[in-house]
């Protein structure tokens, strides 16, 4: 049987048969059901997510554009910048996310027939005959035609800190299509960011590990997420913040990374005794009969440990002997699940298998890795196997940065955490607050005013240049306005807080470098190679380790300075004079 089914991807329509057919004919997509949907590959410059759509945007971004439009000023040349106000979860640094995706959306924006069909409900004509014209104009002539061969974008790379009032994307081009851009920009960048810096800080609070030796970090989260696609960006971006694996089978696939699991309560609980057992051989030895045998061997609390645990125990080594790890908690953990470990250890061995560990889920994380480690040196020194001193012990349950900062503090034996909740959601913080603001039109540079000193905007093309000192550390990123000086070593420069005029500093840079670099050029399109994971991940961990340290620390971090020249301070500070009115007073 042949089913014909019609499918869309956002730019267009076709018709594909059987599923027989699909993979040589459209390679990029898999079958769901009765339709079709894109297979994300990361080898495409189409978005991860079908719905990054230039319709994925506000309402007020729509009625801007038309209003632009109806009145010619759409074509005006515009410069915004994409930033924000303070650092998430009361730190003072945060990692930047989400170009890659940017520069799809940007790559690929284009309204659809359907889109530009559904814009017209939401756009009633105007009465006035002569506005009719200019409004069926707006979809004929405009939308349908609108894509991103004006603009320009510049921005910071993946993965670099950064801080607040700096613009992480700068944004150049006609009014009209600039504007339609921003809030599908903040979506991609927001979560992105602020999972990605959660991700940084667990590995900060996470320490330096057992004798040096830095513990493993573990993104479990997908089931948690706020849906697939939060599921699916929480482990990529966590894996750029330094983490190093995923559960997430499906990130695992598209992204290539690392995959990790072992068991649930669930399976431990699905057997009742060693009865349960079912063809349990391994190189033609029977496991239960040599677990027992261990189990009469080492006598005592080993006697008496869960039948049903064993069982399953033997069962999951029998099907994963290179990798045994176990979740030893679901009855007992020191009594029962980290003795039928070591039994069914002890079996491997003897057959030429190393296990990998275990997994604690519950109760005093500290204590219980510290007494498994006991028990594994016994083992070690009893029946002298190194092996037993080295394996893994792996932390979960509700962990999040207080946790890890506590255990930090205090003796343990935990070599691994696996992390969910509180880090895709991003419990502490649910959002890192990104805005979107216009800062030159047609040339002229403009300023947003607020009453509120930190939503007072800085006006102008700006480029940010990171200036170390001698000892190779960043002391300030400064703001350059686009006709000041650039900043160069070895050569000193006088550096301004935005706002506070008595603030201010001379500078000698032993290195400059520049931060913010074009990425996406008008016809040209792309102008660099998307980052991947691991160039960014090694980005975040250089500059992490560049950082002064009392900028990262947990409690009371210093404030990194974000400065201006001293030409963008005083045309701030008179543009500010000329766009406030005069109060009077009588």
């Amino acid at each position: 049987m042949i089913i014909k089914t019609e499918f869309t991807d956002g730019h267009g329509k076709g018709e594909v048969a059987d599923h027989h057919d699909i993979e040589p004919q459209f390679p990029g997509l898999i079958k769901s059901g009765s339709f079709m949907l894109r297979r994300p590959s990361l080898s495409s410059d189409q978005p991860i997510n079908n719905l990054v759509t230039p319709l994925l945007t506000d309402m007020y971004q729509v009625t801007m554009a038309y209003a632009y439009y109806m009145t010619g000023r759409h074509e005006e040349h515009a410069v915004f910048d994409l930033f924000f106000r303070r650092n998430p979860f009361g730190g003072e640094f945060t990692v930047f996310c989400g170009l890659d995706q940017v520069l799809r959306h940007a790559t690929n924006f284009r309204f659809s027939e359907s889109d530009v069909g559904y814009l017209r409900t939401l756009l009633k004509p105007p009465n006035d005959k002569e506005k009719l014209a200019r409004h069926e104009s707006f979809f004929e002539d405009y939308i349908k035609n609108l894509d991103c061969s004006g603009v320009r974008i510049l921005s910071v790379a993946e993965g670099t800190v950064v801080f607040p009032k700096e613009p992480l994307l700068r944004v150049e081009g006609p009014l009209g299509v600039c504007q339609l851009l921003e809030t599908t920009f903040l979506t991609l960048v927001n979560y992105p960011s602020l999972v990605a810096t959660n991700a940084a800080r667990h590995v900060l609070a996470a320490g330096p590990g057992i004798n040096g030796k830095k513990p493993q970090l573990l993104e479990f989260g997908l089931r948690r997420a706020q849906g697939p696609d939060g599921g699916y960006s929480a482990s990529k971006y966590c894996l750029i913040g330094g983490f190093h694996a995923t559960s997430n089978c499906m990130a695992g696939k598209l992204l290539g990374v690392p995959v990790r699991g072992t068991h649930a309560h669930s399976f431990v609980q699905t057997f009742t005794s060693l009865d349960d057992v079912r063809n349990c051989t391994l190189d033609g030895v029977n496991l239960v009969e040599k677990t027992l045998n261990y189990r009469k061997m080492l006598g005592g609390i080993y006697a008496s440990t869960n039948d049903g645990e064993l069982a399953a125990f033997i069962s999951y080594a029998s099907s994963f002997p290179d990798s045994f790890l176990c979740l030893i908690d679901t009855y007992e953990t020191l009594q029962s699940g980290v003795r039928n470990f070591v039994m069914v250890s002890l079996v491997l061995s003897d057959l030429g298998y190393t296990p990998a560990g275990v997994r604690l889920d519950s109760g005093d994380l500290a204590y219980l890795s510290l007494e498994c480690d006991i028990v594994f040196k016994e083992i070690a020194a009893r029946f002298d196997l190194p092996f037993f001193r080295n394996l893994g012990i792996v932390a979960s349950n509700d962990i999040n940065e207080e946790v890890l900062h506590a255990l930090s503090k205090q003796p343990h034996a935990l070599t691994s955490f696996g992390i969910g909740t509180n880090l895709v959601t991003c419990q502490a913080q649910p959002a890192l607050g990104c805005v979107y603001k216009l800062v030159e039109i047609n040339g002229k540079p403009r300023i947003k005013l607020s009453q509120d000193i930190i939503k007072v905007t800085i006006p102008g093309k700006k480029n940010i240049y990171r200036l170390y000192g001698a000892k190779n550390e960043p002391i300030l990123d400064l703001l350059v306005g686009d006709k000041d000086e650039i900043p160069v070593a070895g050569k000193k420069i006088l550096c301004r807080h935005p706002f506070i005029s008595q603030k201010r500093a001379l500078v000698l840079p032993s290195k400059v470098e520049s931060l913010l670099n074009v990425v996406f050029d008008r016809e040209k399109g792309l102008v660099v190679k998307e980052a991947t994971i691991d160039e960014a991940r090694v980005r975040v961990s250089s500059q992490m380790k560049s950082m002064r340290t009392d900028i990262l620390r947990h409690l009371h971090p210093s404030p990194y300075k974000v400065s201006v020249t001293d030409g963008l301070f005083k045309y701030l500070h008179s543009l500010w004079l000329e766009e406030s009115p005069i109060m009077e007073l009588s």
